[in-house]
């Protein structure tokens, strides 16, 4: 067995901490990234979350500078194609259309980069509507981790194709070593090994490794003891790559038709109590998505109409502060306190700005 191991690290964007503090989080992981990629010629890493690259763009020039030059290096690794990693239950099909549009349009404006997979290992499970939207999109890969956490039924595949609600297929991967912060142990190798589903038919698989969830990413010593085991005696073989790379030698390895097939939702057994706390944001998640809807609706409508510019810019702030707020740790209802202080001064300033535009629409076409 061989173990594609990228180096990663999942960075909620609220959870245990504001948003604010997740900006200087994004700086610290990035510049952890850049000084590794500097040091080591083998090193790669891959992050997703536009929104995050827009904080350090914004806060950091210098260090947008190195990571841009990564990128076109080929070892800063763009994954994800999504504003956040957002939450799949509570957002409407639109809302998780525009998550995929922001993403990709930013790593493509900005980095030069079209996404081709979405990237989500920490999600609270995915909805059927799923594959349909990234076929749409141009997406032909999922990645994720989180239903390895199931508390009652173990989720039976690791490598294999996901069908949606009209048919559509989407090649998905578990990483089996159930973890997306792996620390390059010879334990959690050979657990990889053992633990994967398809291992009659695939020999390959993705290892996820470096500190996440609070930022961080891999360290120099976890790069070293990739090298240590990399051909090692009685270990799973382990190669440095990129995600993207990863995923293509997953796609062409051995028959397609030979991989098992999931139709319908894959839901997670965890988590579920999230989902009936905070109310009001979700209740004000629905009311601004609808709010949304309207403006443009109307802004069309009296431009045709009445000759009044549509207001592109203002729409698209209001958009991003609403994809901001469907991050997967914060519309669910499982961050702290303080993070929720945030959402609703946010989503309270959004809604103000996008019912402005609706009155005024609606006064140009009446």
């Amino acid at each position: 067995h061989t173990h594609l191991a990228v180096g990663n690290s999942h960075l909620d964007t609220a959870w245990l901490w504001p948003l604010r503090e997740t900006r200087r989080k994004a700086v610290r992981t990035f510049s952890n990234a850049v000084a590794l990629l500097d040091e080591h010629a083998d090193y790669t890493f891959a992050a997703s979350q536009a929104q995050q690259f827009a904080w350090v763009r914004d806060d950091q020039p210098d260090l947008w500078r190195r990571i841009r030059e990564h990128v076109d290096a080929g070892r800063f690794d763009l994954v994800g194609s999504m504003w956040v990693e957002a939450d799949f239950n509570i957002p409407a099909g639109e809302s998780l259309v525009r998550q995929i549009v922001h993403g990709k349009r930013f790593f493509r404006d900005e980095l030069g980069v079209d996404t081709p997979g979405l990237w989500l290992p920490d999600v609270f499970g995915y909805s059927a509507a799923l594959p349909q939207i990234l076929a749409a999109a141009g997406i032909d890969w999922f990645l994720t981790q989180k239903l390895s956490w199931n508390d009652t039924n173990r989720f039976p595949h690791h490598t294999f194709w996901w069908e949606g609600i009209d048919g559509t297929r989407v090649f998905t991967h578990f990483p089996p070593a159930d973890t997306y912060s792996g620390d390059l142990s010879v334990a959690n190798l050979v657990h990889g090994a053992r633990n994967f589903a398809q291992a009659d038919i695939r020999s390959q698989s993705l290892y996820l490794y470096g500190h996440g969830d609070g930022g961080g990413g891999p360290t120099g010593e976890q790069i070293e003891r990739a090298r240590q085991v990399a051909d090692l005696a009685g270990v799973p073989r382990v190669e440095l790559t990129t995600a993207s790379a990863a995923v293509r030698r997953l796609m062409a390895e051995g028959d397609p038709a030979e991989l098992p097939v999931w139709a319908g939702e894959l839901y997670l057994e965890l988590h579920r109590g999230t989902y009936t706390t905070h109310g009001w944001v979700k209740r004000a998640n629905r009311r601004l998505e609808l709010a949304l809807r309207d403006a443009e609706l109307w802004s069309v409508a009296a431009h045709r109409l009445a000759g009044l510019p549509v207001p592109a810019a203002r729409l698209d702030r209001a958009w991003k502060r609403l994809l901001l707020h469907q991050f997967h740790d914060i519309i669910p209802g499982s961050s702290i306190h303080w993070v929720y202080e945030d959402t609703r001064r946010d989503l309270t300033e959004a809604g103000e700005e996008v019912d402005a535009v609706i009155d005024t629409a609606l006064a140009a076409v009446a």
